[in-house]
């Protein structure tokens, strides 16, 4: 599959984004990636987080381990950012005293336990928390919030903790609340493919659920195999099938969720039409904790696709196209098709095509494993913005002049088909420096394209106060208003998401 024909980027994005039912996936240029690992390096096994036999590729160490050895200690956010504690209480013995009794013997005090959950996975943000409850029920929840809500105790609601901007860790001393043991499945409907479960179900685990009744989830992540799924309808997670399938605003049907007050918001409804009223559970996708803590789910899953193919094409960049349909002749033969126009016209140069399962997740390994070998290249600025596709890489090319040899790379990677970009700046150490000359730059630079500054990993702590990019300000206000109503004190995830002045 070669042809000597030269290769337009934009051109090339087009083409790819106008087939239809596809997931299309793009990274960085084949030359850079030549130059940082090799294909031997990214599918080579996972290892553990004690990072065993030193580092003889970028991925030594296992994919979205809280804590790794093999780095240093991460300095705490109040530390790094100009960020002020705001006026809540101080866990008390008391307080101690009244969690044991909502949650018998599952009040963490340990400080080398809350360590792991006090530092975020990328290890760029760290709070100085020193209790986490982990509740198993709702009611659970709501007689913690409650009582906190009565003392003004800060909460931070966490899942799997595999967050990139910092909001599923404290900045200050916030308790922690882990949805951890809130792990059952409730019900599954096998005619409609409804499934209910509670918050702290990790999304591997109910993919292979539905998987074995002939469904699949509508979302499928890198940290699949950590992220829990409250944790994805907060902060409204895009994932790979985002395309395919669309957002979790359409695909999720219902949620449970407590509010600041202990309050128990029972909206998880399994019909596929609910006309009355406000829709509330709008309110809190994406809402990253902030307006209430997720307790359960319900969620459209499609059926699983008869036949899936999985290209892995080379142009100016690498790119991964994945079809799902219901005919394996139909879909192969329409495959085909378009491997060969693509071809012949130079758009691709080179590539290969796997229908086997197994040939198809190491494939998909290349892609879901950069973040990983990222971590591996040095202290990383992430930014996740979403751009019209005619402009998706501009913003690499830009930022990369801007920066010279003050980064070691910039790349970029993300989903072709709905304009997402992970751009990605690796450098040896955190510098406010170089915080400074990318920052608002990326931000304005995305604003000016009319883009979005957050296109599936939310806002949470580092780009709250660039929001106003996005966002005119009578909806940040509104934001801002809405919080008020929901949760008047504040207490709930507080410094992330909204900014710090109206």
């Amino acid at each position: 599959m070669v042809s000597s024909k030269p290769v337009s980027a934009k051109a090339e994005a087009m083409v790819l984004c106008r087939v239809p039912r596809w997931s299309v996936g793009l990274w960085a240029s084949p030359g850079w990636w030549r130059t940082t690992c090799t294909l031997r390096a990214l599918v080579q096994p996972k290892r553990g987080p004690g990072c065993p036999g030193g580092a003889s590729g970028l991925l030594a160490c296992s994919m979205f381990s809280k804590v790794s050895s093999c780095t240093p200690e991460v300095m705490l956010t109040q530390e790094r950012y100009p960020v002020q504690r705001l006026p809540f209480s101080v866990v008390s013995e008391e307080d101690l005293a009244a969690f044991e009794r909502i949650v018998p013997g599952r009040v963490v005090t340990d400080p080398e336990e809350l360590e792991v959950s006090n530092v975020d996975w990328l290890r760029t943000a760290r709070g100085c928390s020193k209790v986490l409850l982990r509740p198993r029920t709702s009611e659970e929840v709501s007689r913690i919030l409650r009582y906190c809500h009565e003392r003004n105790l800060a909460v931070n609601p966490q899942g799997g903790n595999t967050g990139l901007v910092g909001g599923s860790v404290p900045v200050f001393d916030e308790i922690i609340l882990s949805t951890a043991l809130m792990n059952q499945v409730t019900s599954f409907n096998s005619v409609s493919g409804i499934l209910t479960c509670q918050a702290g179900c990790v999304l591997e685990g109910l993919s292979r659920y539905v998987q074995e009744r002939d469904f699949v989830m509508p979302l499928d992540l890198g940290a699949k195999g950590s992220c829990h799924i409250g944790g994805n309808v907060a902060t409204n997670a895009g994932g790979l099938r985002f395309l395919r399938y669309g957002s979790l605003h359409g695909t999720v049907l219902g949620l449970e969720v407590v509010l600041a007050d202990g309050t128990v918001l029972d909206c998880l409804t399994s019909l596929r039409k609910d006309n009355t009223g406000y829709d509330l559970k709008q309110l809190f996708i994406g809402s990253e904790g902030t307006l209430g803590v997720i307790t359960a789910v319900s969620i459209l899953c499609p059926p699983r696709p008869k036949a899936v193919n999985v290209a892995f094409l080379e142009s100016a960049f690498y790119l991964l196209v994945e079809t799902s349909g219901s005919s394996t002749g139909h879909d192969a033969e329409k495959l085909g098709c378009f491997l060969e126009q693509v071809l012949g016209s130079g758009l691709v140069t080179d590539g290969t095509v796997a229908t086997d399962e197994s040939k198809a997740q190491a494939l998909w390994a290349l892609r879901e494993r950069i973040t990983e070998a990222l971590s591996g290249d040095g202290y990383v600025y992430k930014y996740d913005v979403s751009l019209p596709v005619e402009r998706l890489y501009d913003l690499v090319t830009d930022l990369r002049a801007r920066l010279g040899s003050q980064a070691r790379h910039v790349v970029g990677y993300g989903h072709l088909g709905d304009g997402n970009l992970h751009l990605n700046v690796t450098v040896d150490a955190f510098s406010a420096a170089l915080l400074d000359t990318m920052e608002p730059y990326v931000y304005a630079w995305t604003a000016g394209q009319r883009g979005s500054i957050s296109a599936e990993h939310g806002l949470g702590f580092r780009k709250r106060d660039a929001l106003r990019y996005s966002k005119p300000p009578p909806a940040v206000r509104l934001m801002q208003q809405l919080k008020a109503l929901l949760d008047p004190k504040g207490i709930l995830n507080p410094y992330k998401l909204l900014p710090t002045q109206a």
